[in-house]
């Protein structure tokens, strides 16, 4: 690969304009400059953007950690997201290059720049695309290039794989808010949609984009909200500011309250407190007699995106400042960006007086879940590269795991906090003596340096200022935009490439790309890369309590409402109906389905947006009627049209309605769990129900939740699995199948990485787990709360063996 060349590019950007107090500033910004500069109003704007740039290097060193708050318009706006990126790629004589890039989001138009287009006004990007409902965009996670490790973002297309595109970041965190710019993006274009009033652009917009066919049916995601948004490590060192969120602003993102959406079984009791660290012992697993299951639970003062990367970072030097037992690492291998295996040794005279010199091989595999947090499970493992070496003695680190999630700060302060908790399986006798604060060999065993590790880490980042204070380079400021209309200077006739295509492949703009072609602009990444950050910013104003009121209360289903009134119900009897998988007759069947209540399920309550709090899920609206476990070559879509499924039989063309949920497993073979669900009387067209049925793909992709919960199994695949609701349109692949009496879900587990590695851990599992699944449509308006159950689903130790091949 190419090692670009490091030289200053355009100046460091985005510094912050003089205006008032809070920052409030008029639709004539810098933000366009470069941008949009085909008529005058844009030349206007760029006579000001001059006059603002000389204010600011006035007063700008003043200014730099004024807090400032945000206004909200009364009308709805555009977002915009601009930073610098790396863009990944092969050029036409087949080599890779890796160059560094100004991306620039305003709406639904995407632009890519070769320098800083606030610095550089006139200047043509070198790649521009619109982002449409078809895009898709995955988290490849961490990869190797030039020597540094970067983390990279895949865009393609649901229609065409072949059309896709990478660029990467810096850090997690970066990734993290580059994936939110492009969803926000994506609800940005169907707010343009509605905001337009032109039919004629309107058809436009859907022959450009949407490649379905499908009108969106649109509500307002970003009613209120005029932001600008900057992302991302610049070419110069960037000024630090800090910028926070009036209270009252609200935006549909990842981050909601912090607790979890399913019921779970431990019961965790305080046991000791080290150095400002609890240590917590599950005392309903030590009543099972398998040993003690046992966290470390500390808040350290830094980002979660900070301490995922200190907890990954093997330099011998770092670790060395907070970990005891495994400072010495070497990468042996990686795949797919979130998974790999490293070897360690240690000197055992920090635990034990004369033994020989060890060694252990782990891997570690990690993923951040859609509410920011992070997990990271760590496995003993075996590896061909490092076989056991004389001089060492080969051992194993206790299985254990990772969660790292952010803690919102209270109101007024900007600093940054984080809860980590690092979990694990002891067997050690003296455990006991130990927590009961007796004198015992634990504090020599390998387990107890593991339960130190996020003590060292705490101390380590409170040491360290840079750590202790770090900051994103995401700014937010005030900013006033109008919805561009049919006669917008980012008219789509003239931007026909969906993003995908346009950061794929050459764009008539520009002559970019070659590896040859690289000017003063591109940039080396390196090991040695310092990446400068700034005060992170939380666009949500999130309640902590959930009272115990709440927890009390059960959200039932409205039937009269979600369903047609008007018709007689019938009676839908499980019996009448036969899938491949068999109805469980209690809880001591095996390889089964049964239908659980939703008590155990946490879901929105009807004052949810006011006070985040959640109550405990009701009877499902739908009716589990059947259960299809098979085995197939491929991924099947449309299940429902096969002439043997359950929809095509003759009672199953009797039933009102059914939700046909088609979970596809990736594996060899593959596999397929199919629920079907039915309901009593027709729905209700005018409920969320009904506008989920007929609404459009994207729609339903921003809406569709499922909560899973490992109710019995390795406690090391309950914490892989996890217990918070993820939205499934935005973490896989999901296509929609609407005929006659029944809608059709196919989600596609293996189009995710994550999910993949995920789904491959509890396959491995799954013949002693019992997994609960529940499905609902996430509200997000008043009149939509509370939420209410769609089906739920019980599996209860499921056998590979069993499954039924079906043959296409």
């Amino acid at each position: 690969m190419e090692t670009p060349t490091s030289k200053k590019a355009g100046g460091e950007g985005g510094s912050e304009r003089e205006g008032s107090e809070c920052s409030t500033e008029g639709s004539g910004s810098a933000s366009s400059n470069g941008v949009n500069n085909n008529n005058n109003n844009n030349n206007n704007r760029d006579n000001n953007d001059e006059k603002n740039k000389m204010n600011e290097d006035n007063i700008g060193n003043r200014r730099r950690h004024r807090r400032c708050n945000s206004n909200v318009g009364e009308e709805g706006g555009l977002f915009e997201y601009f930073g610098w990126v790396y863009h990944l790629g092969v050029n036409s004589i087949g080599q890779d290059y890796c160059h560094l890039r100004f991306l620039f989001i305003r709406g639904k138009y995407v632009e890519m720049y070769k320098r800083d287009p606030h610095e550089n006004p006139g200047i043509i990007p070198i790649r521009k695309g619109v982002i449409g409902p078809t895009l898709m965009v995955e988290e490849l996670g961490r990869r190797k290039v030039n020597h540094g490790d970067l983390y990279v973002i895949r865009f393609c297309s649901r229609l065409d794989e072949s059309k896709k595109g990478e660029i990467a970041c810096a850090t997690a965190g970066e990734a993290r808010k580059w994936m939110e710019a492009f969803d926000h993006a994506k609800q940005q274009a169907e707010y343009e949609l509605l905001r337009s009033g032109s039919a004629r652009y309107k058809l436009n917009f859907e022959a450009d984009i949407d490649l379905e066919g499908h009108r969106p049916r649109v509500r307002r995601y970003a009613n209120g909200l005029r932001k600008l948004i900057r992302i991302g490590q610049g070419p110069e060192p960037l000024l630090r500011r800090s910028s926070s969120l009036s209270a009252s602003v609200s935006l549909d993102g990842y981050f909601e309250a912090d607790s979890t959406d399913a019921i779970e079984g431990n019961e965790w009791k305080c046991v000791r407190s080290i150095n400002g660290v609890r240590i917590f012992e599950d005392v309903a697993a030590s009543k099972s007699g398998r040993g003690a299951l046992v966290k470390a639970v500390g808040v350290v003062d830094a980002s979660a995106d900070t301490v995922f990367e200190v907890i990954l970072n093997l330099d011998r030097h770092q670790r060395y400042e907070w970990d005891m037992l495994t400072g010495d690492l070497e990468l042996i291998d990686s795949y797919d960006g979130h998974y790999d295996v490293v070897y360690g040794t240690f000197d055992p005279k920090y635990l034990t007086r004369w033994q020989s010199n060890r060694d252990f091989v782990f891997s570690r595999q990690w993923f951040r879940g859609q509410e920011g947090a992070y997990t990271i499970l760590q496995f003993p493992a075996v590896h061909k590269k490092r076989p056991p070496k004389s001089g060492y003695r080969r051992t194993k680190i206790n299985p254990s795991t990772w969660e790292i999630r952010s803690l919102h700060p209270p109101l007024g302060t900007d600093a940054a906090k984080c809860l980590v908790t690092q979990m694990l399986e002891i067997h050690s006798a003296g455990w006991c003596r130990w927590k009961k604060n007796s004198c015992s060999k634990f504090e020599k065993t390998i387990p107890y340096a593991l339960l130190c590790q996020v003590s060292g880490l705490k101390e380590y980042i409170g040491a360290n200022p840079a750590l202790k204070s770090e900051s994103t380079t995401m700014v937010v400021h005030s900013k006033y935009f109008d919805i561009p209309g049919p006669n917008s200077d980012y008219e789509d006739a003239e931007v026909q490439d969906e993003f995908y295509d346009a950061i794929a492949r050459d764009s008539s703009s520009s002559e970019e790309d070659d590896d040859d072609d690289d000017d003063d602009y591109d940039y080396e990444t390196s090991e040695g890369c310092e990446v400068k950050k700034e005060t992170k910013v939380k666009l949500k104003n999130v309640s902590w309590a959930i009272s115990s009121s709440a927890l009390k209360r059960a959200s039932a289903p409205d039937a009269n409402k979600e369903l047609d009134a008007g018709v007689s119900p019938i009676n839908l009897d499980p019996s009448e109906f036969n899938g491949s998988l068999h109805n469980g007759k209690d809880e001591t069947d095996s390889n089964c389905w049964t239908s659980p209540n939703g008590k155990g399920f946490m879901i929105r309550g009807k004052t949810y947006l006011k006070d985040r709090a959640k109550v405990k899920g009701g009877d499902p609206l739908l009716k589990l009627i059947a259960v299809d476990w098979l085995k197939v070559d491929k991924a099947m879509d449309r299940v429902a049209l096969h002439q043997k499924c359950l929809v095509q039989s003759e009672a199953g063309k009797k039933l009102p309605f059914i939700l046909i949920v088609n979970l596809q497993v990736p594996a060899k073979p593959n596999y397929g769990l199919v629920l079907y669900y039915a309901s009593e009387r027709p729905v209700n067209d005018n409920s969320l129900l009904g506008k989920f049925v007929d609404g459009t793909d994207m729609y339903r992709d921003l809406r569709f939740k499922l909560i899973p919960s490992i109710v019995e199994g390795y406690w090391m695949v309950k914490r892989a699995v996890g217990t918070k609701a993820c939205l499934l349109g935005k973490a896989v692949a999901c296509k929609y199948f609407r005929q006659d009496n029944f809608l059709e879900i196919d989600v596609d587990i293996g189009s995710s990485s994550v999910a993949r590695s995920v789904i491959g851990l509890v396959l491995g599992y799954v013949t002693s787990l019992v997994v609960d699944l529940a499905i609902l449509i996430e509200a997000k308006e008043e009149e939509e709360l509370p939420e209410y159950l769609l089906g739920t689903v019980r599996l209860n130790k499921l056998r590979l063996d069993s499954a039924v091949k079906l043959e296409v």
